[in-house]
């Protein structure tokens, strides 16, 4: 296991994910995926973020696991890196952001790996299928589209692949996976289509970012000390 540098270190924390222990965890990702805890789940993230609305609520919680997931491929792109832990070292704990209450991410600093050219697919596939898993429980407690989730994560991820294109050495390695992102093949074990591919219209980031992209409305709005997205499709 590779020993993290001060500078993926500072990557984590500027996606407000954390390496040490967090004082008071409130919960962890493992626990997300027991159908018993999806109620008191729901009720925390409405305590946490006082949301208008559950539906607003959850999407902050997606909001949050999608910057997680966008710096999971973030750290493959720029170091052939991912973050391999068990979901119940995935902890989240309440941290305050510029004055609002939501949530920080924990993860255990000894199980980032290499990742292998030849083994880049199957990773990019694995974490895309724990986005499905995560979202299949999060509409069990609201009624909320998997489309406001999933565009939760390719907004981050986007950003992201946008700033890594405009490295010129890390360039070829952030096009090499977002043409197996855009490719259906990586999807196929719980989707016919390229979601991704659906999100960007097979365009680069740079013809993207900065301009009204999404379909679905985050709800942000509706989170007391958020603003509405500047490109919300919500008038």
């Amino acid at each position: 296991m590779p020993a993290l540098t001060y500078e993926q270190i500072r990557v984590l924390n500027s996606f407000s994910i954390f390496t040490e222990d967090p004082e008071r965890p409130l919960f962890t990702l493992e626990n997300l995926h027991r159908d018993f805890y999806l109620t008191d789940f729901r009720n925390l993230m409405m305590g946490i973020t006082q949301a208008n609305t559950e539906a607003a609520a959850i999407s902050h919680f997606g909001r949050r696991f999608g910057m997680f997931i966008a710096t999971q491929f973030h750290m493959l792109a720029m170091y052939d890196e991912i973050w391999d832990g068990k979901r119940e070292d995935i902890r989240y704990s309440l941290i305050n952001e510029f004055g609002v209450n939501t949530l920080g991410t924990f993860i255990t600093p000894n199980d980032f790996r290499y990742v292998e050219d030849n083994e880049r697919e199957y990773v990019i596939g694995k974490l895309l299928y724990q986005c499905h898993e995560v979202i299949l429980q999060l509409r069990k407690t609201t009624s909320i589209s998997p489309l406001t989730l999933w565009e939760n994560i390719f907004g981050y991820m986007l950003w992201n692949y946008y700033e890594l294109l405009e490295n010129p050495l890390l360039a070829d390695r952030a096009f090499e996976d977002l043409e197996i992102l855009e490719d259906t093949k990586v999807w196929q074990r719980f989707s016919n289509k390229s979601w991704f591919y659906q999100y960007t219209g097979g365009k680069i980031p740079a013809q993207l970012v900065n301009k009204p992209l999404r379909k679905s409305c985050c709800f942000s709005k509706d989170v007391p000390g958020l603003l509405r997205c500047e490109f919300c499709p919500m008038k």
